[in-house]
């Protein structure tokens, strides 16, 4: 099975490639606040996926040695989910409050993805 520093390292390339996607949208299509929202959603993903491998590295070598168990970070991640609200919030005129969430969304999507196929190569 692939490390946890492998399945992000492969995530957060293919997060390049869809947010230049969107860059592309935001510069060409008639929607650029649905786009400007997807960026900043993504951006914030991306964000929390580090958070979240970095913080189950932290919880490997904690439940290793034997030692406390700490959170995974998700007061953070929920934090870091509420910044994206309210930046498309507090710039609505430009940012499109649902397409935010949606990018916020989709690195976890990505996540579940790649998972899915990888158990079905290797099963």
């Amino acid at each position: 099975m692939d490390g946890l520093q492998e399945i992000y390292k492969r995530l957060k390339r293919l997060m390049y490639f869809i947010l230049a996607a969107f860059v592309l949208g935001w510069g060409v299509t008639p929607y650029p606040e649905v786009f400007a929202g997807l960026i900043v959603g993504s951006l914030f993903g991306i964000y929390n996926m580090w958070i979240l491998v970095r913080r189950m590295e932290k919880f490997d070598r904690a439940v290793e040695e034997g030692s406390k168990v700490r959170s995974l970070g998700t007061a953070l991640r929920f934090a870091s989910g509420v910044a994206v609200v309210a930046i498309a919030i507090l710039f609505a005129e430009h940012i499109h409050l649902v397409s935010a969430v949606i990018g916020l969304m989709i690195p976890y999507g990505l996540l579940l993805m790649e998972r899915i196929v990888y158990h079905m190569k290797h099963h």
